[in-house]
Parts: C-alpha cells; structure tokens; sequence
C-alpha cells in the first residue's frame, strides 16, 4: 500500500486548526483542489474538485477530539487521509498520514503535492484565526 506522512506546524492553538479540520465546508478554503462541499449526512460530506465541478466525491469524516484525530476517507478512491494534531507549546505540530490502496498507486506523487500545500494553507488560515 503506498503511503506517506507529512510534518507541519501552527503558530496557533490546537483548537483553532482543529475548526478548520472537522468542518467540511472550511475546506475549500485550505484544502488544494477542493472547489465546494456540502455537508449532507451525519459522519460525511461529498466535495467538488476544481476541474471535475460535475462529479461528486463522498467522503467519510470521523473525529476523535480527545486524541486530536481527523479521518477523512475517499468513497470512491479509498484513499485514507489521517490528521494528528499535537499540542506543541503555544502552537499546534500537524501531522497527516495519507494512504492509498495500490489501485491509486499512480496517484501517490499528486496526493503529496496537494497535501503539502494544504498542509501550509491550513497552518496559515489558523494562525489567521488565532491573531484576530
């Protein structure tokens, strides 16, 4: 199974990225590609990617607050993206573990461009949040 783990850091609160993370509809805001969601049942959404704006994408959201764990799980792809945030002094250490079931092998190199943006886009929307 390929995988990989991205490193990245907050200079802001555990909260302030963790209300980014598990709301759905932030992510359009830090998460590459993501273009619209609609949070339309309990435990998933479906998301809209920028240029495929007529295929919908249903995903699986599954939080765990007191670990600091964000699941978010591809219906269609069965790619796993794992968040882990980490309190780390007065910011937050964020770790994300992507994995991708060899039939998605080829999509490996794509998925870490896209999660490291969306790692730094994240980072700075919450110190964003955190300052104001």
């Amino acid at each position: 199974m390929p995988e990989f783990t991205l490193n990245g850091r907050a200079d802001a609160p555990v909260e302030e990225v963790w209300k980014l993370l598990f709301d759905p509809t932030r992510f359009p805001e830090w998460w590459t590609g993501v273009q619209t969601v609609r949070n339309d049942r309990a435990g998933g959404y479906t998301a809209w990617m920028q240029g495929d704006p007529d295929f919908p994408w249903p995903q699986q959201l599954r939080g765990d607050r007191a670990e600091g764990r964000v699941t978010i799980s591809c219906q269609i792809t069965y790619i796993d993206f794992v968040w882990q945030l980490v309190e780390d002094g007065p910011g937050t250490r964020i770790d994300v573990h992507v994995a991708l079931p060899d039939s998605e092998a080829h999509q490996l190199d794509g998925e870490r461009e896209i999660i490291t943006t969306s790692l730094t886009r994240l980072a700075t929307l919450a110190e964003a949040a955190a300052t104001s």
